[in-house]
């Protein structure tokens, strides 16, 4: 790894790194920060997934989470939200794909699945590469913004054991019958609406009814967000849940939108909610 940038946080340190990474076959940069706990013993880790044209600057320089996370000893890792430097065709042409939109999943579909492997970058070799060069826990937790909450429920949806908790702000909840994740997947995954279904979190905890491990799901929403009903869709979510009877959370927040704004002033909560999980 090759340290980019460092900087004295509420007496811990918000790092830069860049490695290579085997699974998405290119140079990838990531930020942690680590309490001043990290300095003298291992620490659990949160992990934050950001949202459209996001990096993994966005949320360390806008959330406002180290003074909180500082105080409970919580690490926290933000990898960048899409492969970087392939240059793929078309891979830079809109906003809602390819560059800062890597959604969170392995592509199958040529020439992406050289490079569009997310899940397994978040899911796998980001955490090792943690566990490997820092003071930290197996402990951790997940959560995400927008296209990044919607990576952190499929991802904890699917690997409940992996996770001792979950929450996302604004997240994609059923995005097979939403634009973007219609544009995405068709492209990434292809035309069979079939190979869709195992990231799309309303489907998920719809198969999960009878699932032994339920991790309860926190989730604010702003009720002022411009995608709310046409691109995220938390009623679907909330349908999903109560008729699995699967724990859920769904907190509508009045007058808030889909900014950092609306994140800062509620991430303090949601750090407290996973420190329940990881410091128990």
């Amino acid at each position: 790894m090759n340290l980019l940038s460092q900087r004295r946080v509420f007496d811990g340190w918000l790092k830069r790194y860049m490695h290579h990474s085997d699974c998405l076959n290119c140079d990838m940069i990531f930020a942690i920060y680590l309490p001043p706990q990290a300095e003298t013993q291992s620490v659990p880790v949160l992990y934050w997934l950001s949202g459209l044209t996001c990096t993994d600057e966005n949320f360390m320089q806008k959330a406002g989470a180290q003074r909180v996370a500082a105080e409970l000893g919580i690490a926290i890792v933000c990898p960048d939200t899409s492969p970087r430097g392939t240059d793929l065709p078309g891979e830079h042409d809109s906003y809602d794909f390819g560059s800062g939109a890597g959604f969170y999943l392995n592509a199958t579909q040529a020439p992406w699945n050289q490079h569009y492997n997310m899940y397994d970058y978040v899911l796998d070799e980001l955490p090792q590469l943690i566990k490997t060069h820092f003071l930290v826990t197996d402990r951790c937790s997940i959560s995400g913004h927008s296209m990044g909450g919607h990576g952190a429920l499929t991802i904890a949806l699917k690997n409940p054991d992996r996770y001792g908790s979950v929450s996302a702000f604004s997240p994609i909840c059923h995005p097979t019958q939403c634009p973007w994740g219609e544009k995405i997947f068709s492209i990434y995954l292809g035309n069979d609406k079939r190979n869709w279904e195992q990231y799309d979190a309303s489907l998920l905890v719809s198969s999960s009814a009878t699932a032994t491990t339920k991790l309860p799901l926190l989730v604010d929403q702003g009720e002022a967000d411009e995608f709310l009903i046409e691109q995220l869709q938390p009623s679907a979510l909330k349908q999903a849940c109560d008729e699995a009877n699967y724990p859920l959370t769904l907190r509508l927040q009045p007058n808030y939108d889909h900014s950092y704004f609306f994140i800062a002033s509620f991430i303090e909560e949601h750090l407290r909610y996973h420190a329940k999980a990881l410091l128990s």
